[in-house]
């Protein structure tokens, strides 16, 4: 996700479209970690409503499509002008808490207890990979980065067929299952979400060295809580996987 990020939302291209600036208004990692922040507690501030919404009786159905479909293009807009991200990362933030509060609130009604575990597992791979690539322990080398790539694309792909297939009433095998095969893959996939953490901090990093203008901090943060979002759903669903085996 980052300089060649294997986060698809962030890329070296973006910075070479949005050009350098050499004043005092360029991207800066504190400035970047204060949005994320800021994003995280507006995600976090939507989660809320829709899962208090939920344990009180409410349809939250809309609240997690709508969620979803709005969430998913309003990334692919940001993805595509990065100079929307000031304006636009805020309500998908909002719009992504919508769909998680719900979509936890319905996992924590089926594995009272799952919601905590999850958050609790995120934070702490969260932690671990910024450990990892603030001691030097991962690198984010060009193979690195292109490894990561090609299996992030590669997971999508693989998500977007499942999505085509289940129109007609056709299940991709061992995806959504819990054998053992099912739980395997799971596991996979968490792994590359949490190594595209790397890229991202890379990202963010060349971004901040190389002066990238200040909108970059809001686009930083914004693939930040994109990977942060997609690890969160993948961790929740692993555990769904192994309470569906007790």
């Amino acid at each position: 996700m980052i300089g060649r990020s294997g986060n698809p939302i962030l890329k070296e291209e973006t910075f070479e479209k949005s050009g350098y600036y050499n004043d005092q208004e360029t991207m800066t990692i504190g400035g970047t970690v204060n949005k994320s922040f800021m994003l995280l507690a507006l995600l976090i501030g939507a989660a809320v409503i829709s899962w208090v919404m939920f344990f009180n009786g409410y349809e939250v159905f809309p609240f997690m499509i709508g969620g979803a479909i709005g969430g998913f293009v309003l990334a692919l807009v940001i993805s595509f002008v990065p100079k929307a991200a000031p304006y636009l990362a805020p309500i998908y933030a909002v719009l992504e808490g919508f769909f998680l509060g719900a979509l936890s609130a319905h996992y924590e009604y089926l594995y009272y207890g799952i919601t905590l575990q999850a958050a609790l597992l995120t934070m702490c791979i969260f932690l671990g990979m910024l450990l990892a690539y603030k001691t030097g322990l991962i690198r984010a080398t060009p193979g690195f980065k292109k490894g990561i790539i090609a299996a992030t694309i590669g997971i999508a792909l693989v998500y977007l067929l499942s999505m085509v297939l289940g129109l007609f009433g056709v299940a991709v095998p061992y995806l959504h299952d819990s054998t053992p095969i099912g739980i395997g893959i799971s596991i996979v996939i968490i792994i590359i979400a949490a190594l595209n953490f790397v890229l991202d901090f890379n990202f963010i990093e060349e971004g901040a060295q190389q002066g990238a203008p200040k909108y970059m901090e809001w686009y930083g943060s914004f693939g930040l809580l994109v990977t942060l979002v997609w690890l969160y759903i993948e961790i929740i669903r692993l555990l769904s996987k192994l309470a569906n085996r007790d």
